[in-house]
């Protein structure tokens, strides 16, 4: 376990924030159509429309850069220290000896592929071609707490091939009634054969770690998590939202604000069974308000759903930043005794995510924690020995 100074130490998601990492838009492209990803135009007349290729303009990326820097400006001035990292070149052609791709995507969400657990840093393996590449950004801030920080640890889990035999390339074609029934299924674009998990699918609470199971992490990449971090302390969860029927990444569905409390998404609650995790623990789980925005009414060019409201990014237990157009939000975080720090971030959606999704934090002052002593998710009946019917 790290010392309490050191530099790389975050094992929750609300511990008070010291040091985070905030992505930037330089540099970005629109995602290309792959075997794991098809993006989709908004349109408000509901007719099909090419999505655009290659980079993005320059006036979007202005105004992505605007809200970036001024999310860096208000974290530096809550006393944290701020990195960013220093995007490559990405509009070029992506070419290895099992896959291509037209171009990269951006660096605007460290979130997706850098997670902190405790005093390591873990490179996620991704799930599209264009982000195989994407950790290159953060290379030098890694090397840079790797050389400072002797304790910390430092894993890359294995690159996946991204060929085509990893992909179900006839996923998006299938009808809606066999999509959704797969989907229960929990069957998605990618196959079960390669270790494949963006970081963004967990959530840290101490020792435990929660995974969701969707078209981003297989269970073959949670199994590898598994593997991986239970002979260091840790116990990984495997949990599903079987009425999210295109499930990527878990910060817009089950959101921890701080010990016994879990910000969660009405419209997708958990496989039954798997609250008694929590429940059994005393923890609250609230739901989030509608957002105010529809899925249609998000912006242009965002593949993201209008759960991007619950995308908040905690600064300590009693403190959020929320998106400052949604009010209902911030009135449920004030009931909830929290400080709300609003701040527009809109013009970030269309880049893949909001506040947590744009940002990756390296040091939060504690220690690890078990926050779930008691982990039998029996049936109260059963753990007391009483006949159930």
């Amino acid at each position: 376990m790290p010392e309490a100074g050191s530099l790389v130490n975050s094992w929750n998601e609300w511990d008070p924030l010291r040091e985070i990492v905030v992505g930037v838009a330089d540099n970005a492209c629109f995602e290309p159509r792959e075997p794991g990803y098809r993006p989709q135009l908004r349109t408000r007349d509901g007719r099909d429309a090419a999505f655009p290729t290659g980079p993005k303009p320059a006036e979007m990326i202005e105004r992505a850069t605007e809200q970036l820097d001024a999310l860096a400006l208000l974290l530096r001035s809550q006393g944290i220290t701020v990195r960013r990292p220093e995007p490559p070149v990405l509009a070029d052609a992506v070419r290895t000896p099992t896959f291509e791709v037209a171009n990269q995507y951006c660096v605007v969400c460290p979130r997706d592929v850098m997670i902190t657990l405790g005093n390591e840093i873990l490179e996620a393996t991704m799930s599209r071609r264009a982000r195989y590449f994407e950790y290159q950004a953060y290379r030098k801030l890694v090397y840079e707490y790797w050389h400072a920080d002797p304790g910390m640890e430092w894993t890359v889990a294995p690159k996946p091939s991204m060929s085509d035999a990893m992909y179900r390339e006839d996923f998006w074609d299938w009808p809606l009634e066999k999509r959704h029934r797969k989907m229960r299924s929990f069957e998605f674009c990618v196959t079960q054969d390669e270790v494949v998990f963006d970081a963004a699918d967990m959530s840290r609470f101490g020792r435990d770690v929660v995974v969701q199971e969707s078209m981003t992490t297989n269970r073959t990449g949670i199994h590898w998590l598994k593997r991986h971090l239970e002979p260091r302390g840790f116990r990984v969860h495997p949990v599903h939202f079987p009425l999210d029927f295109f499930l990527s990444h878990i910060d817009c569905t089950f959101v921890p604000l701080r010990p016994g409390l879990v910000l969660t998404n009405p419209e997708r609650p958990l496989r039954e069974g798997e609250e008694q995790m929590f429940l059994r623990n005393g923890w609250e789980l609230v739901d989030a308000p509608q957002p105010t925005s529809s899925n249609d009414e998000m912006p242009r060019y965002c593949q993201s759903s209008k759960w991007l409201s619950m995308n908040v990014l905690s600064l300590s237990p009693t403190k959020v930043v929320c998106e400052e157009q949604e009010k209902p939000l911030q009135d449920l975080l004030d009931k909830l005794n929290f400080e709300v720090l609003p701040i527009p971030f809109r013009d970030v959606f269309e880049y893949g995510g909001s506040l947590h999704c744009a940002t990756w934090d390296i040091n939060r002052v504690g220690m690890v924690e078990d926050y779930f002593p008691r982990l039998d998710y029996r049936p109260l009946a059963q753990q007391r020995g009483e006949r159930v019917t």
